[in-house]
């Protein structure tokens, strides 16, 4: 079992690593730029130790400088929790090298499948549907005039590396994306340091629905139901239910299947999201893997009972997954509603600062996972994400009301949120009628949404 575990990751997620390891009585490393001395994970940790400064290559993306620290702490075990490293196969071969248990799979597994170009070619190799698209990486803007061409207008310009909406472009003639291919490879350039796109065909109007699984050293693969993630702006989840009301029990099994098959394809070992579009007609098709955590993995174990983050160490640790799929029961329904300090009535403008004070809800079914506190500062460089709101309801309404009422409570002085905006999404008839889809908030809702119309 893993003794001493360097948490190389910030904000809440690290928060939440850190929270685990202190239940299992490992011990916990916290690492932090310059920019987050103040957050509350390198304070929750057994030791803290500054990284680097505010610019992430030097500090939370500095492989080096992450082994140095670790080896120097006698860790055993890095967890890198979701975004900067944690889908870097390079990162976790660093690790290997080096005897430190990288908490998630392996760098062979994270080639196949955390490049997202490499992972369509290796669904289509196992069966499981996937969007037409490129034979892997277009090469340049003639390659991507060539391959939109063979699949037809409109497309998806999307990074290899890509996640969270960043180098994701669509194009509904060539002349967008001559505009937007180039503006594509520097965003994923700038986001992942690795410029590879390629092509999907563009869904329009989907629903995105994504399947947690699970996977061991022993080949066992099991999955943890589904999440629906629709609701977004700019290709970036704002709120996330479990299990989908969208889906048929039928399509849902299909779906489940597709999932398990995909992460055995690749031998998959540790915490994975296997992430499909789901047409009008219930037809699904693979998108890409995640080979990590995910922001919503909370809304999974409000519905299991189960610690995801300790499943993950678990295996890590060579253990075999202490579950069969028959042992997988889900109880109730989820959702999580993502806290941004944000202006949504300036255009969603990042609103970093002091907060003066902070009131977090609470009762039954009513969880927060956050790294702030009342006179915390937000820095301006990271992510503007501040927390986010769970809550659980032995069915859909009764969860939408407790997430209203959670709304209501939450209270956060001195800078800027979406709280409101929130509210007003939350109450809105198409989620509550489950009549929305990936473009909804940008084509309706927020040409609806203002101040005085919302009494807000």
């Amino acid at each position: 079992m893993i003794k001493k575990l360097l948490v190389a990751n910030r904000g809440e997620i690290a928060v939440r690593i850190v929270r685990t390891c202190k239940e299992m009585g490992i011990k916990t490393v916290a690492i932090y730029s310059e920019a987050d001395k103040d957050s509350l994970h390198r304070y929750m940790a057994d030791e803290s130790i500054c990284i680097g400064p505010n610019n992430i290559s030097k500090s939370y993306n500095s492989i080096d400088n992450i082994i140095y620290l670790a080896l120097k702490t006698k860790c055993d075990a890095i967890h890198p929790g979701f975004g900067f490293l944690s889908e870097n196969s390079t990162f976790a071969r660093k690790c290997e090298e080096n005897n430190l248990i990288f908490v998630g799979p392996n760098f062979d597994q994270i080639d196949k499948m955390g490049d997202k170009s490499t992972a369509r070619e290796t669904m289509v190799e196992a069966d499981v549907p996937v969007v037409p698209g490129s034979k892997g990486v277009v090469l340049n803007l003639d390659d991507a005039m060539t391959t939109a061409k063979e699949i037809g207008y409109p497309v998806l310009i999307k990074a290899s590396s890509g996640g969270g909406g960043k180098g994701m472009r669509i194009a509904y003639d060539e002349d967008e994306l001559k505009a937007n291919f180039d503006i594509a490879k520097g965003e994923a350039l700038s986001a992942f340091g690795n410029d590879e796109m390629y092509l999907e065909k563009y869904i329009e109007n989907p629903r995105h629905i994504e399947v947690q699984v699970f996977g061991d050293t022993f080949g066992n693969v099991i999955h943890f139901g589904d999440r629906d993630c629709s609701m977004q702006r700019r290709n970036q989840k704002v709120v996330e239910e479990c299990l989908s009301p969208y889906l048929d029990e039928s399509t849902r099994k299909k779906l489940y299947d597709a999932a398990v098959k995909a992460a055995k394809s690749v031998n998959y070992i540790g915490a994975g999201t296997v992430e499909f579009i789901v047409d009008k007609d219930k037809n699904f098709y693979f998108i890409e893997m995640n080979t990590r955590i995910q922001v919503e993995h909370p809304i999974t174990e409000m519905i299991t009972g189960i610690d995801l983050i300790k499943l993950q160490i678990l295996i890590a640790s060579g253990e075999k997954i202490p579950y069969s799929q028959e042992d997988i029961e889900f109880n109730g329904h989820a959702i999580e509603c993502r806290i941004n300090a944000e202006d949504p009535f300036e255009n969603f403008r990042p609103s970093p600062g002091r907060i003066d004070s902070i009131h977090v809800p609470g009762g039954l079914g009513v969880r927060f996972d956050s790294f702030v506190y009342g006179g915390y500062t937000i820095p301006p460089i990271y992510d503007s994400m501040i927390g986010k709101l769970i809550c659980w309801g032995k069915d859909r309404n009764e969860c939408i009301n407790r997430m209203k009422r959670a709304l209501d409570e939450l209270i956060v002085e001195g800078v800027k949120t979406n709280i409101e905006f929130q509210k007003v999404l939350i109450e809105s008839d198409a989620f509550i009628e489950d009549k929305h889809h990936t473009k909804f908030i940008e084509k309706e809702f927020l040409q609806n949404f203002n101040v005085k119309q919302n009494n807000i």
